[in-house]
């Protein structure tokens, strides 16, 4: 028999000596609702169902108040006409498979405009809705948000039609036609960004308006034909290794770069192919990669794989995953620290649920983030749910 642990008996990993605890990010009582889990209930989320979800990486918290999650090892989207207020409230929308109580890839059946396979990043889109359909190499775009089950969407970026699901169309190089592992997308001013993470880069379209059409411009790459890890080049300002997360913050574009442990940002809006970033968080300099500054313990100016990012007010937020924290910066200088901290006791300390078993409030490798006004949507995705949390 299994005989539960008191997390309160696991002594969180941290350097030694005093560390920084940074004022509360989160409310400190906790998120107001958890979606996915019951407590105690350690196998939670394997078993789809309304109110189940398996390591949901992407949420998207939408003006018109309903909230959608990408419940990605399910292989489904689920949406909530209104976003919850109570713990584990059944979804009211399913798109990519033919009920609730399936799963797999695709449905387990041929590509359409409305199955997805390992969906990840997903947001507001033009008053409709964006999905990382990363797994079918491929964005999709429904110009409304949808209002019924398996809703097939109207565009999908990446393949020339819905049936078409190879990475860059089966070629070795890709084109600003064609992706590879999409993980990321954002809406920035109108346009539609793409974190195409296994071609190294960020695809940005002005007006995408029809199924199959080219990015206008590529950041990560000097050339959309590209796809070498950091540009081909040493580490520096333009090259990428993992993009997933991107924002704009205080007029700044901000991408987080994973793979590399850091954050990019760019002074204003880049208007050329490869334009370099001029300054980076989470990295003491441009040509640094390790992650936690080569530190087994994080700080306040270090990172472990950060693939979520968000805004709140004049604060870039992070879901420092693989550090299994979150963090907020108010400087965007390079080498800044965060001034914000929840999930972990202080800045020197890290590990899934502070090294013991799921809290309300813990996560397990945070992987997507929504903000709506003082409320943030995390995709805890280790732990199989989704956390409803008022910013402190």
């Amino acid at each position: 028999m299994l005989t539960r642990i008191s997390s309160s008996s696991f002594q969180p990993l941290k350097a030694p000596g005093t560390a920084s605890h940074g004022e509360p990010l989160l409310k400190p009582e906790g998120p107001y609702a958890i979606l996915g889990w019951s407590e105690g209930d350690f196998a939670s989320g394997i078993a789809p169902s309304r109110s189940t979800m398996f390591g949901a990486r992407g949420a998207a918290l939408l003006s018109d108040g309903s909230l959608w999650v990408s419940d990605t090892g399910h292989h489904r989207i689920l949406g909530w006409r209104r976003t919850p207020t109570t713990d584990n409230a059944p979804a009211d929308i399913v798109i990519g498979q033919t009920d609730f109580a399936k799963e797999g890839r695709n449905g387990k059946a041929d590509p359409t405009a409305a199955s997805v396979n390992v969906p990840t990043g997903i947001c507001g889109y033009r008053g409709g809705l964006a999905v990382a359909d990363a797994w079918n190499h491929r964005v999709l775009i429904w110009k409304r948000v949808p209002t019924a089950s398996n809703q097939p969407a109207d565009i999908v970026l990446g393949q020339p039609d819905a049936a078409s699901v190879h990475a860059n169309l089966g070629k070795d190089s890709p084109t600003a036609q064609t992706m590879n592992w999409p993980y990321g997308v954002a809406e920035i001013e109108g346009r539609l960004f793409v974190a195409d993470t296994g071609n190294r880069r960020v695809l940005i379209w002005d007006d995408p308006h029809e199924t199959g059409q080219p990015a206008n411009h590529v950041l990560g790459q000097t050339t959309f034909d590209n796809r070498n890890e950091n540009a081909g080049a040493d580490i520096g300002s333009i090259g990428m290794r993992w993009p997933h997360g991107i924002a704009i913050w205080n007029g700044k574009l901000a991408v987080s770069d994973a793979g590399n442990n850091r954050i990019m940002l760019w002074s204003s809006m880049p208007q050329s192919n490869g334009t370099p970033c001029d300054t980076v968080i989470g990295q003491s300099d441009l040509s640094s990669c390790d992650h936690n500054g080569a530190s087994y313990y994080p700080s306040d100016a270090t990172m472990n794989m950060p693939y979520a990012i968000g805004v709140h007010g004049q604060r870039l937020i992070v879901a420092d995953t693989a550090n299994s924290r979150m963090t907020a910066f108010a400087d965007s200088g390079t080498g800044a620290a965060a001034d914000r901290l929840s999930c972990q006791p202080d800045f020197a300390s890290k590990g899934d649920n502070r090294w013991g078993f799921p809290e309300r409030d813990t996560v397990c490798w945070p992987y997507g983030l929504s903000i709506l006004g003082d409320t943030i949507a995390i995709a805890d995705s280790g732990n199989n749910r989704i956390l409803l949390w008022e910013l402190a």
